[in-house]
């Protein structure tokens, strides 16, 4: 294997959105950081089978603020 072609491995810690933690191995930030999941395999609808609105940081707001005006007719 050549050297400095490949990531720096490393193990971090994931917390899932139920709370649960565990270990892996990645290239995410630096050794021992946490990763916290928004969404994953018990709160997807792929695996869940229900529907839900996650709304991180106001992006919905954000969205409908800035196409507010599109498609909306105006009266001549």
């Amino acid at each position: 294997m050549k050297p400095d072609t490949h990531p720096d491995y490393h193990v971090i810690n994931v917390i899932m959105t139920d709370g649960t933690e565990f270990q892996t191995r990645s290239c995410y930030g630096k050794p021992g950081d946490t990763l916290r999941l928004d969404i994953d395999t018990k709160s997807h609808p792929a695996w869940t089978g229900q529907q839900r609105v996650i709304d991180t940081g106001g992006q919905i707001a954000k969205f409908n603020k800035k196409f507010a005006g599109i498609g909306a007719r105006k009266k001549a």
